[in-house]
């Protein structure tokens, strides 16, 4: 310490001098000894007295070249545009004490986030007769801090801390746009303010419960909750509830989840399943009724069975369609592309029995018509362009049970989707086509072949792990036949399906 802000009084006697004047200097060496801080004294115009190791340390300045300056030296030049160093003293006066963290400029030019405290020194009257300094580096502090800040501004839904009076300390992005109020309004405010009136009772018991037991949680499966905006309204949401603890208290940091359009999703999901199932009920009723009344003659079976073929087709229908909704509400992911090959299934089977209720024969199907018009749609689902991939088609007549020709259905549209998925890449030209022989009149020899880029070189194609692969040996062996592949000049799949069962 540089100078005495008080010397002894010579009033005073010698003994209780020397102990005061000892009392003072382990006091200066109790603050000079301080290496973290800069802490030093002022007069009442704001003029530096004293100045420790801690503070020539922390700004640079030796105490010669800072003692009798005024303190504002060690502020920005924007702060003492704006007066803060008054300003502060000011407050310090008022109050007794005056804390911030501020920005402090060093002798070098450089800064620091530094912390404030201003101190008012009064003498036994009352009477101010200067003020003590105490500050601190933090800008650790302030960096941690910043990308705390940053890392709850990317966060993608709200999120808001809350200190362990219930009061909001923090906000994002997310929270100004979900609650409508601008992060100045809400911070410092309780946390009630964002619940609608008829909850609040019942959150504030909900609060201490979680203070009492502080752990990660998720809130809102299998209740409603909601949220108040400043405009009155209500929102549904979902929260998830962190404890954190610091140095500076306990705190709950919430993340927000507006969850308006999933319900919204959930409700009309619910009005499509009970659309679906009067459709289905209005069909058993409709079903039973004219099997009651066509039971008796075998024209009017066969009617029925035209019914149920167009019916079976309507709801397969209905299925594709609810994929195809769910397929939009989804993003260009593995899940999209796996509805949609399901979807193309679906559709598949449809078109059997849309040509089973065409033809007159309602136990067979006409599988040449069948296999143009299958070819032709999933051409036309994926989108491929004529002038890239030419369809050549090499189809004999062939009608087969019904039994028969679903499962060939199937293997026909797996084996063209294959080809169009993995033959021709990254632009690639060329042609499929695709065969039905009838084989003596006791077989169908059933083929996809592609001229494209050909298996990849050492692929067993019996252990590949395509679903759609998988798919067809399944639906061979089902048909007491085997998939056989020919890697000449590109790709062959081929089975060969006796039209009787054995």
């Amino acid at each position: 310490m540089t100078r005495e802000a008080n010397p002894p009084s010579s009033s005073v006697a010698p003994a209780e001098n020397a102990l005061i004047a000892n009392d003072a200097q382990r006091l200066r060496l109790l603050v000079d000894g301080v290496k973290d801080f800069a802490i030093f004294m002022m007069d009442v115009d704001g003029k530096v007295e004293t100045w420790n190791a801690g503070a020539e340390r922390l700004a640079g300045y030796k105490a010669d070249e800072i003692v009798g300056a005024n303190f504002a030296r060690l502020h920005t030049p924007e702060d003492i545009q704006a007066a803060k160093p008054r300003r502060a003293l000011a407050v310090a006066e008022k109050d007794g004490r005056y804390e911030e963290e501020i920005w402090r400029v060093r002798k070098d030019g450089s800064r620091f986030w530094a912390n404030v405290v201003i101190t008012a020194l009064r003498d036994p009257s009352g009477k101010l007769f200067g003020y003590g300094n105490v500050t601190r580096d933090v800008t650790g502090h302030l960096r941690a801090t910043e990308q705390f800040r940053q890392a709850l501004e990317a966060a993608p839904t709200g999120m808001i801390m809350v200190d362990s009076r219930g009061r909001i300390v923090l906000v994002n992005a997310h929270v100004e746009k979900l609650f409508g109020y601008p992060r100045e309004e809400l911070v410092g405010q309780p946390i009630e303010m964002l619940v609608p009136e008829r909850f609040r009772e019942r959150h504030r018991d909900h609060r201490a419960a979680f203070l009492g037991d502080p752990r990660s949680r998720f809130l809102g499966a299998g209740r409603d909750l909601f949220g108040l905006r400043k405009d009155g309204t209500e929102v549904p949401v979902e929260i998830g509830l962190n404890p954190l603890r610091t140095a500076e208290g306990h705190f709950v940091l919430s993340s927000i989840a507006d969850i308006t359009e999933r319900r919204r999703g959930e409700r009309e999901h619910d009005r499509l399943v009970d659309q679906l199932r009067t459709i289905n009920a209005e069909l058993e009723l409709r079903v039973q009724g004219r099997t009651a009344e066509l039971a008796a003659n075998l024209e009017e079976r066969e009617v029925l069975l035209q019914e149920v073929h167009h019916r079976v087709k309507n709801n397969l229908q209905v299925i594709s369609s609810l994929i195809g909704m769910q397929v939009r509400a989804l993003g260009g992911d593995a899940s999209r592309k796996a509805l949609e090959e399901c979807q193309t299934r679906v559709q598949a089977i449809a078109l059997i029995h849309e040509k089973l209720y065409q033809s007159r024969d309602y136990a067979r199907v006409a599988f040449s018509e069948y296999a143009r018009s299958l070819a032709a749609s999933v051409f036309h689902a994926t989108g491929v362009s004529p002038e890239g991939i030419t369809l050549e088609l090499a189809i004999e007549d062939v009608a087969l049970a019904v039994d028969r020709a679903v499962p060939c259905g199937l293997i026909l549209n797996e084996l063209i989707t294959n080809a169009l998925k993995h033959a021709f890449r990254e632009g690639r030209a060329g042609t499929i086509r695709v065969e039905l022989k009838n084989v003596e009149g006791k077989a169908l020899r059933l083929a996809v072949s592609d001229d494209g880029a050909g298996l990849p070189a050492g692929l067993d194609f019996e252990k590949s792990p395509s679903l759609g692969l998988d798919l067809v040996r399944m639906l061979a062996k089902q048909l007491d036949t085997a998939l056989e592949v020919d890697r000449t000049g590109g790709t062959c799949f081929s089975v060969t399906v006796p039209l009787e069962r054995r």
